[in-house]
């Protein structure tokens, strides 16, 4: 078989898997996270039509251009981190590249220091540079957070130290508040501004035992999310100082963010600020629970090598590593979900290594539902379907 045909076969088995774990995880009635953007459009506008009078009085004119309902959002949040004020984009890699670009023109400093695992440097295309004329240098590229040391002690000076809080590729990890204040610090001493790519940052706050507006405090701009976490359509919002924000408003619209009217989308992020945000503390806290319990129950099981990374989740998302191909591992998950009604594992595998494969875990409401017992009883179960397949 030739290469070409090679690779156009596993595509076609990738897609297979792939559509077969959408249609478990609809059937499925025991997960761990059922986000809504795995839903129906009818689900999806259903949930809108109950939620939308709650959050806005849906009697007031639509948006228009980013008024009205679009500055009403702004404003809540630039309330909740505490900043000056904030601009609604449509995706947060426009607000990043707007962000940067606008803090390069006032350092006069095109570079952006930033982790190798960062979001712009795996997921964006090279848009950074490619887009917006910005430099990207990588202070590390280790499985965590950059240290104070490695910023103060980096060999090319930069304009802006960009921190993704968490850092998702490296297993959605946390410095300790110590340590991110220390870093915020060492960028200081380098004259370099400080902004957040706080995706996910609304869930961090029981990992450092702080409010969101002091921890968006420390830093000059931050970037935050709004169907990452709260089940919103899309959108993100950048806070930061008002001169900021509107210069990066201006850039908004040259990028083509501007778009005509984006209430659907800023209703539900509204809906999520009152429906989700509120419960993410719990999300953690049960994430370490169903942690605990999967690291154990593999343990049970007998698998040689398993991990949970972080070992104590920082957030509500963490990774599960186990000594698999990702093609088994896939199918395993499939085959308990279709024959049993539970989805332990809802995403896809990945090849970290040889004979090594990892997943994202995510527990939102439905998760809550899980004891230590059912996880443990979930593992045993999706073991005994990769008996005899495990790498040497």
């Amino acid at each position: 078989m030739s290469d070409t045909v090679e690779q156009g076969a596993q595509k076609s088995a990738q897609e297979r898997i792939r559509e077969r774990r959408s249609a478990a995880f609809r059937e499925a009635g025991h997960v761990l996270s059922r986000g809504g953007f795995r839903g129906t459009l009818r689900e999806r506008l259903a949930l809108l039509h109950e939620t939308a009078p709650q959050v806005y009085d849906l009697d007031e004119p639509a948006d228009i251009y980013g008024n009205r309902i679009v500055e009403h959002l702004e404003e809540r949040v630039a309330a909740l981190l505490g900043t000056e004020a904030a601009a609604f984009f449509p995706t947060g890699t426009m607000a990043q590249q707007v962000a940067l670009r606008c803090w390069a023109g006032r350092t006069g400093d095109p570079r952006v220091a930033l982790h190798g695992l960062a979001h712009p440097e795996v997921h964006e295309q090279h848009a950074f540079s490619l887009v917006s004329g910005l430099r990207p240098v990588r202070v590390t590229s280790e499985p965590r957070l950059p240290t104070a040391d490695e910023v103060r002690d980096f060999p090319e000076p930069f304009g802006a130290l960009m921190l993704e809080l968490p850092l998702r590729d490296a297993g959605f990890v946390l410095p300790s508040w110590e340590e991110l204040t220390e870093l915020v610090e060492a960028a200081r001493e380098r004259d370099a501004v400080v902004h957040f790519d706080g995706a996910r940052l609304w869930e961090s706050t029981v990992h450092f035992d702080r409010p969101l507006e002091e921890i968006a405090g420390l830093a000059d701009s931050v970037y935050v999310s709004f169907y990452k976490s709260l089940d919103a359509f899309g959108g993100a919002a950048l806070a930061g100082p008002r001169t900021l924000v509107e210069e990066a408003k201006v850039w908004r619209h040259r990028y083509g963010g501007m778009v005509f009217q984006q209430f659907p989308t800023v209703l539900s992020a509204l809906a999520g600020l009152d429906r989700e945000l509120p419960r993410l503390p719990d999300y953690v806290r049960h994430a370490r629970v169903v942690a605990a319990a999967l690291r154990e129950g593999f343990a049970e099981a007998g698998v040689p090598w398993a991990r949970v990374h972080p070992e104590e989740p920082h957030t509500h998302e963490f990774q599960v590593w186990l000594p698999y191909d990702p093609d088994v591992l896939a199918e395993a998950a499939v085959l308990q979900a279709e024959e049993t009604g539970t989805l332990l594992f809802a995403t896809g595998w990945e090849r970290g290594g040889p004979g090594l494969s990892f997943t994202e875990v995510v527990v939102r409401a439905a998760g809550l539902e899980w004891t230590s017992a059912d996880v443990k009883a979930a593992v045993a179960d999706f073991v005994a379907r990769l008996a005899g397949e495990v790498s040497t």
